[in-house]
């Protein structure tokens, strides 16, 4: 019970790793704000996480005896991350851990002068200021407690390029600087900041997972072929699991990490060592 008496804010929490993690989070004692859009975005050509959804989540973590609120919420408004904060501290009184999991894939599968000025907004307004947006309306409380853990969950691309991919690059890279800046600004305060990079993570039923298949169609591979295409760029020769990403997340937002803070822990089977 590693987060026993820790309140978690999770945001992308309908599927995916966002849902991995909560799960996780849960089984380890924490109590749970999980937040999503629950709809869809204009622009992006691949069905979003739902409200449905977002309540199995939530379910899922009460089975495992977290007490949880759910949040509908589009992270590119500061005003909507603000209520978050608003209803989740007066909830839960604190908030220890904040995981900034939303996110999406695209638009993407363009050149770089390819890209419209709405596709490349679309993609930094949510990858990148939506995890600003959290930590801007979440910080001053942890701050003013001296406590809290901050997890961006960045990925491969916010580390090495990827053709047609510009826009997603852009975003991920950006969330790096931004951990580390905002690492040196909490140092003091005793909050810390990190990023989490994942690999090419499998599409897991249990979490309703779909990004991998996504970035398969965005470079035009063919989806049932797109597994074992990610499996042969993998130096370990297998996809990354959503639970070794919650396990990576777990260990970031527990005791255990007291001491790293402004780092990048990359869980990709060693794709970015060669």
């Amino acid at each position: 019970m590693q987060l026993k008496g820790v309140t978690a804010v999770v945001t992308g929490a309908a599927r995916g790793l966002g849902r991995a993690c909560a799960v996780r989070f849960a089984e380890e004692g924490a109590d749970l704000v999980l937040v999503d859009l629950g709809g869809q975005l204009a622009g992006v050509p691949y069905p979003l996480g739902s409200a449905n959804q977002l309540e199995h989540t939530a379910d899922l973590c009460r089975e495992r005896g977290a007490s949880v609120v759910t949040e509908a919420a589009d992270v590119r408004s500061l005003e909507a991350c603000e209520s978050v904060a608003e209803r989740a501290l007066e909830r839960f009184g604190s908030v220890q851990v904040l995981v900034n999991g939303a996110g999406i894939a695209a638009p993407s599968g363009k050149a770089t002068h390819e890209i419209s000025s709405a596709e490349w907004q679309l993609m930094i307004d949510t990858d990148l200021s939506g995890a600003w947006h959290m930590i801007k309306a979440f910080a001053p409380a942890m701050v003013a407690r001296r406590e809290g853990s901050i997890v961006n969950v960045s990925s491969t691309a916010g580390l090495v390029g990827y053709r047609n991919f510009a826009g997603y690059v852009a975003a991920k890279h950006g969330l790096i600087g931004l951990t580390k800046a905002a690492a040196l600004d909490y140092a003091p305060f005793r909050v810390r900041v990190n990023a989490l990079c994942p690999g090419s993570v499998r599409d897991d039923p249990l979490v309703e997972g779909r990004m991998l298949a996504e970035i398969a169609r965005s470079l035009e591979v063919a989806v049932e072929e797109h597994e074992e295409i990610f499996t042969r760029s993998q130096p370990m020769n297998r996809l990354i699991e959503p639970q070794d990403i919650a396990g990576a997340a777990l260990w970031l937002a527990g005791r255990d990490s007291a001491q790293v803070t402004g780092s990048t822990l990359t869980v990709d089977g060693g794709f970015v060592a060669k």
